[in-house]
């Protein structure tokens, strides 16, 4: 299950956590709504390994967003003690964001 991410949480919890995983979203947004229970489950699978958020764009993650340049939603960044080591932007399929995710992490 994801965690609601605010803005504080990058600095509290992000760099120092090994490996975290944000989705980037917003409420009006059709394609986020469709992967927020990929990533729900995903989250499940994979939560030994990285530690699972949601942040909408325009609520809680507004500053953490715009510092990442965030373009379109969904996005998701995988950050390792805050640092980014990759994207993907736009709605996918479950098998195409375990194959992110198993890149990755």
């Amino acid at each position: 299950m994801l965690t609601n991410f605010k803005d504080e949480d990058f600095e509290n919890t992000i760099k120092s956590e090994d490996v975290s995983v944000i989705q980037f979203s917003a409420a009006w947004c059709g394609p986020c709504k469709t992967l927020k229970p990929i990533m729900d489950k995903l989250a499940t699978v994979y939560k030994d390994k990285a530690g699972f958020y949601y942040a909408d764009i325009e609520d809680g993650g507004i500053n953490t967003g715009s510092a990442a340049g965030i373009r379109g939603v969904p996005t998701v960044i995988i950050y390792k003690k805050g640092i980014e080591v990759d994207r993907k932007v736009g709605g996918v399929p479950e098998s195409q964001m375990k194959e992110f995710l198993e890149k990755n992490i």
